[in-house]
């Protein structure tokens, strides 16, 4: 946890250096010192970590829920092209070196990990000849099974502490996008009080190790990296992981915050979300 603190530490020290919102920083030659009075007013990171958990109201909306499976709606749409771009890069890098579990996370909650989870899994579910399962591992607010409209039977918890076996805990999400196809998932029922230690017991990682030999691809949807050591010990048993940074949102001390934490030579690439192309592109 030291290392945490440390990162978190650097992140608050080089708050002050940030812009103030809505205007940018005078012509280097024409810079002086910003007044202690306007000076813009440090966060701590916890605090900005509960103003984004207290959102969740407002992001488990019946839109943000369409949002996060767009491209199994709208399927010939310009937001699933932008994961079909994603997926090619992927598979690119899957040429070169074994990619066959990957990991998406981010900094802080709300900042699209589980959209970009769920609508990348969809895209490459689509491609012909490939098995592919889509994991929940956030065993402490899970979203997967709610943006998929599912009411599963058995979760990864049941199936990590030997309550369920893996084939009832499995969930076939089929129609739609899929023309005959079906994507796979794994979603979280219940919420254990220990989701930590199950994610770093040998049972997860020989499930790991098992899934990766059923399905051509695993994509894993872990809690943010910040105040969490869940994303890390996911990441560390996966090929690759992909981080997500909400546009304008997140602030760049806590993507560098979170690399720290995690193996950057795991780090496969930086998606951007949010960004403002056109509105009828939804944002992304």
């Amino acid at each position: 946890m030291g290392k945490v603190y440390d990162a978190l530490q650097r992140a608050e020290e080089q708050r002050g250096r940030q812009k103030i919102s809505g205007a940018g920083l005078p012509p280097i030659d024409d810079w002086s010192p910003t007044p202690a009075a306007k000076r813009p007013k440090i966060v701590p990171a916890w605090r900005r970590w509960l103003s984004f958990t207290s959102r969740r109201a407002r992001m488990d909306d019946p839109n943000a829920a369409n949002k996060r499976r767009i491209a199994m709606l709208m399927p010939d749409s310009f937001v699933a092209e932008q994961y079909r771009h994603l997926r090619a890069r992927l598979d690119s890098i899957a040429a070169q070196r074994p990619l066959r579990t990957i990991a998406m996370t981010s900094a802080l909650p709300n900042e699209g990990k589980t959209t970009a989870a769920i609508n990348l899994a969809v895209v490459c579910e689509m491609h012909l000849d490939r098995r592919v399962l889509l994991v929940d591992c956030d065993l402490r607010k899970p979203k997967v099974h709610r943006a998929l409209g599912l009411r599963p039977e058995a979760g990864l918890a049941e199936v990590l502490q030997g309550e369920a076996p893996l084939e009832k805990a499995i969930v076939r999400v089929e129609g739609g996008a899929f023309e005959g196809g079906a994507l796979e998932v794994l979603p979280v029922k219940s919420q254990p009080s220990n989701p930590s230690e199950l994610l770093a017991s040998a049972k997860f990682k020989s499930l790991i190790e098992e899934l990766s030999r059923r399905y051509e691809l695993v994509i894993l949807d872990t809690p943010a990296t910040l105040a969490l050591p869940d994303a890390k010990t996911i990441s560390e048993l996966t090929d690759g992981l992909v981080m997500v940074v909400r546009a304008d949102i997140t602030p760049q001390e806590d993507v560098q915050a979170a690399l720290d934490i995690l193996d950057r030579r795991r780090v496969l690439g930086i998606v951007l979300n949010g960004a403002q192309v056109d509105e009828h592109y939804y944002g992304y």
